[in-house]
C-alpha cells in the first residue's frame, strides 16, 4: 500500500487524488463502537468474535466510515475552508480489528458555485493490504478560500 499526497499547489481537479494508510487495533475497534452507540459484541467481544465467520473482531461501518470522511476534511482543510455535504457508502467487506487498510478519494469532478467556492465530487474506498475493497465510498464537500 503507497499513501499518496498531492504535491504542494497541484490543482484541485478531476483525477486528483489523495490517500492514507491506518491500521486498526481492538482496543481502538472497542473503544469507537462504544463511542458510537454500537453495542455489537462483533466490536466488543473477541472470544464471541472467534465463533463467527469472520473469525475474529471487525471494526464498525461507522468507524470505516468516519475514516474515509475524516480524510476528506483533513485534507481540503488546508486548502481552505471545507464542508461536507453528502456522503454515502456501501459496506462490501469486513475490516478486521488487526488490518491495515489504504483510504483512498479521487476527485470525479468539480463545480464553481455563483457565490465563491467550489463543489467538489469524489470518489473512496478503503482496500485492505490484499487490495480487495472493504468500503466504497462516494462525497460531496464543499471548498471555500481559506480567507
Amino acid at each position: 500500500m503507497v499513501e499518496f499526497e498531492p504535491a504542494a499547489g497541484a490543482p484541485v481537479e478531476p483525477g486528483y487524488r489523495f490517500s492514507r494508510t491506518h491500521t486498526f487495533d481492538e482496543e481502538q475497534v472497542r473503544a469507537f463502537a462504544l463511542a458510537a452507540g454500537d453495542e455489537n459484541p462483533l466490536h466488543h467481544d473477541a472470544a464471541f468474535a472467534r465463533g463467527t465467520r469472520f473469525g475474529g473482531m471487525i471494526a464498525s461501518g461507522t468507524h470505516t466510515t468516519s475514516l474515509l470522511m475524516g480524510l476528506t476534511a483533513t485534507h481540503f482543510a488546508k486548502k481552505g475552508n471545507v464542508l461536507g455535504i453528502n456522503f454515502s457508502v456501501d459496506l462490501l467487506r469486513p475490516v478486521l480489528a488487526s488490518e491495515t487498510v489504504l483510504i483512498e478519494w479521487s476527485v470525479s469532478s468539480i463545480a464553481a458555485r455563483p457565490r465563491g467556492g467550489s463543489i467538489i465530487e469524489l470518489q473512496g474506498c478503503m482496500k485492505g493490504s490484499d487490495d480487495r475493497t472493504r468500503v466504497l465510498a462516494h462525497g460531496t464537500v464543499l471548498l471555500t478560500s481559506g480567507e
